[in-house]
């Protein structure tokens, strides 16, 4: 097993890495690479019930800076709109036009995001990014001449 992929620890080894701090990007919009999804599940909430969820991970370059942030796509009638958002986004759906969720499609497929900024849900005072919006590709239809 190589290095990268990391290693169990043993229950007397010693450990040194204390991480990353984190320094989030400022708000703006952005182009994006999808990594990744994970199957998932939400607990439910007030609003929703517990339902499969998609963990989508961005990529996102910022002056030379690799940042990633993960997304939950609850899959939920109430949120179909964001599904569709998703999808539009990678290039895999048109607007309007029904579309069979094709989540293995979405690694490497990129796209333009809006990126915002919120305080952590344990402190207030850290900063996290989010993807406050995704805009829908363009169609990429025949144009003479070009390569």
């Amino acid at each position: 097993m190589n290095e990268e992929s990391g290693r169990e620890f043993g229950w007397d080894d010693v450990i040194q890495n204390d991480g990353q701090e984190f320094e989030p990007i400022p708000e703006g919009d952005y182009d994006f690479v999808i990594d990744k999804f994970e199957r998932s599940r939400s607990s439910g909430s007030a609003k929703l019930p517990p339902c499969n969820m998609a963990v989508v991970y961005f990529r996102i370059n910022h002056k030379g800076r690799e940042v990633t942030i993960r997304e939950n796509y609850i899959l939920h009638s109430k949120l179909e709109w964001k599904l569709s958002e998703l999808f539009c986004a990678a290039g895999l759906k048109k607007k309007g036009e029904p579309l069979k969720m094709c989540w293995n499609q979405l690694p490497g497929k990129t796209g333009t995001a809006k990126v915002g900024l919120r305080p952590g849900t344990k402190d207030a005072s850290k900063m996290f990014n989010f993807i406050d919006k995704l805009y829908a590709k363009e169609a990429q239809g025949f144009q003479p001449g070009r390569f």
